[in-house]
């Protein structure tokens, strides 16, 4: 039997091979001590090692969140994961395609990952309606208390949490600064509300009056159709741009919004970065990076028990803004080069 594990031993700790046959009279205990001292935890690996399997559901495609990856994998590797040797990470995107995303959510559910992180509100609601059960980790929703993703910021409750775009409704005013810094002589704005009742516009309206800005909120819009009217009224009423809250309506029509922006040559802020990966013209929001670093560590404490539902969302403490130049060129419109200048990440 001792001749056995010596044999072992000795193969699986290869350096140690010839000291064992130098010292014939200690062999088996010598390569059995070392052995247990320098391959321990290797053996302990091979017997009790988990790979944990994580699903990574996008509404974009990986060309689009190229650094979001890499900021999610430094998280990872900074709390011991590595792809191939503990973690494996089923990738699922819906490249544009929100109506692809019910089905990439039940699929990552039917393998049975362990997590699911999810980038983008459509994302992270297909998520929800496909498992109660399997642990989401949401990565840049905004207002998730009012969008029903968690009862509250301190105790999300249910199997969601994470990461929220949104520090505070005084971002919306940011957002309508940031507008007037690109086009100064914008002074007419028009929001597209919607039925959700969602987003309170009173902050909207006390910045715009600081700005100088008169601000023209649309009829409650739902249906495609009541988008189109929506934004040929702007028109009509003369507004020099567009502001579109993040809110679950404008989400669901955010191909609809940019195109109808662009058709009516109005240039656009919008409430997240999936606008302006969509063709639409500048957005300022929660870095998405930082998310995704930050979102690393409560893949650890869930992979390690923790519950969803006692983790607390958590802010986010830097912010983007990203223009697409395209989208400009589209519409006829010069973004000043100071505003340019402070832009985070620029779409050519």
């Amino acid at each position: 039997m001792q001749r056995k594990l010596r044999i072992w031993f000795s193969f699986s700790c290869s350096d140690n091979r010839k000291s064992a046959i130098q010292n014939p009279k200690w062999a088996g205990l010598l390569t059995i001590v070392v052995a247990l001292t320098a391959c321990g935890a290797r053996a302990e690996a091979q017997q009790t090692g988990k790979v944990h399997r994580i699903g990574f559901l996008a509404v974009g495609s990986p060309s689009g969140a190229s650094s979001s990856l890499e900021a999610f994998r430094k998280g990872l590797g900074e709390k011991g994961y590595a792809e191939g040797r503990n973690i494996s990470i089923e990738y699922r995107w819906a490249e544009g395609r929100q109506d692809r995303l019910p089905g990439l959510a039940n699929e990552l559910v039917r393998i049975k990952v362990d997590i699911i992180i999810t980038s983008g509100m459509s994302a992270v609601l297909a998520a929800k309606n496909a498992t109660k059960t399997i642990p989401i980790l949401f990565v840049g929703a905004a207002d998730p208390v009012n969008w029903g993703l968690v009862a509250s910021l301190a105790q999300p409750g249910g199997n969601v949490t994470g990461f929220s775009e949104l520090a505070g409704r005084e971002v919306e005013g940011k957002r309508l600064e940031m507008l007037k810094e690109a086009f100064p002589k914008t002074s007419r704005v028009a929001v597209v509300l919607d039925s959700t009742g969602r987003v309170d516009p009173s902050p909207l309206q006390e910045a715009a009056r600081a700005l100088g800005m008169t601000l023209l909120l649309s009829d409650e819009t739902v249906t495609p159709d009541e988008f189109r009217r929506a934004f040929a009224t702007m028109t009509r009423e003369n507004s020099h741009a567009l502001y579109a809250p993040q809110t679950p309506i404008n989400v669901r029509h955010r191909d609809l919004i940019v195109e109808l922006a662009t058709k009516h040559r109005l240039p656009a802020m919008y409430g997240s970065s999936e606008f302006v990966e969509a063709g639409g013209l500048m957005s300022y929001g929660a870095h998405f990076s930082d998310l995704f670093r930050r979102s690393a560590i409560y893949v650890d404490k869930i992979l390690k028990g923790a519950r969803p539902s006692d983790l607390p969302v958590e802010q986010p403490t830097k912010f983007e803004l990203m223009i697409n130049l395209q989208a400009a060129k589209k519409i006829g419109a010069t973004i000043r080069p100071e505003v340019l200048a402070r832009a985070d990440k620029i779409l050519k």
